[in-house]
């Protein structure tokens, strides 16, 4: 079966997720972890990179990205990413080969309607996989500086975050709140189908306004429409 292309978009957030080789694990120790991140911090800058979540899994990672007008961007942060991070682990364990599987996949995200979801998708991996009982137990993700106050400088504001309230007690407390509460299982399920399938996260509006702009068809799937928090 022929690869799908990936869409990658201007000004436009995406959900970024890697695997580790056969889905191996990549991050034994915190210090991996760490080595992940500094990577993260000091290459989103210079490429022109807004990020906006993010988790790291033993074996994979999640990211919410933003690139400029140079698309190109997204493609040049995975690939110093991966290399270091081979490269680091690598020497550690005296091993040689990949870390990581050979293609990342990217998902194009509309961001009024599924980019608030898409972040608490990225943020609750940890409780899907029964590490944790809630988000705010998870040490290697976004969701500590979203609701603990202690936002660093190179974790970026969403504009959808930002609507939340108007202060940051307001946009913690509301975005702690929707994390915390129901989510749609449809909602879970076009977003997993999305990010795995190199496809659009949306609408058929979304989905349709894209195709027009990249000048081919792009397939669709899944329906429903992710409930916003109340402030």
């Amino acid at each position: 079966m022929p690869r799908r292309a990936r869409i990658l978009l201007p000004n436009t957030p995406h959900h970024i997720v890697q695997r580790g080789h056969n889905r191996a694990s990549v991050f034994a120790r915190a210090d991996d972890y760490r080595y992940y991140l500094a990577t993260l911090i000091e290459w989103k800058q210079p490429l022109g990179l807004k990020l906006y979540a993010y988790c790291l899994m033993t074996n994979h990672v999640h990211l919410i990205v933003e690139p400029g007008e140079a698309v190109s961007a997204v493609g040049q942060l995975m690939r110093r990413l991966a290399g270091r991070q081979t490269r680091f682990v690598n020497a550690l364990e005296g091993r040689t080969g990949s870390l990581w599987e050979g293609r990342y996949k990217a998902s194009a995200i509309q961001s009024e309607r599924y980019l608030l979801a898409c972040s608490r998708y990225v943020e609750l991996n940890p409780v899907r996989a029964g590490m944790v009982a809630s988000a705010a137990d998870y040490a290697w993700s976004s969701y500590h500086a979203k609701v603990d106050g202690c936002w660093p400088s190179w974790l970026d504001e969403d504009e959808c975050y930002r609507s939340l309230g108007a202060n940051a007690r307001e946009r913690s407390r509301t975005y702690r709140e929707y994390v915390e509460g129901d989510v749609n299982e449809e909602e879970q399920a076009l977003i997993r189908t999305a990010s795995k399938r190199n496809q659009l996260t949306g609408d058929k509006w979304f989905v349709e306004e894209v195709a027009r702009r990249v000048g081919r068809r792009i397939e669709f799937r899944g329906r429903g429409r992710p409930r916003q928090p109340q402030k």
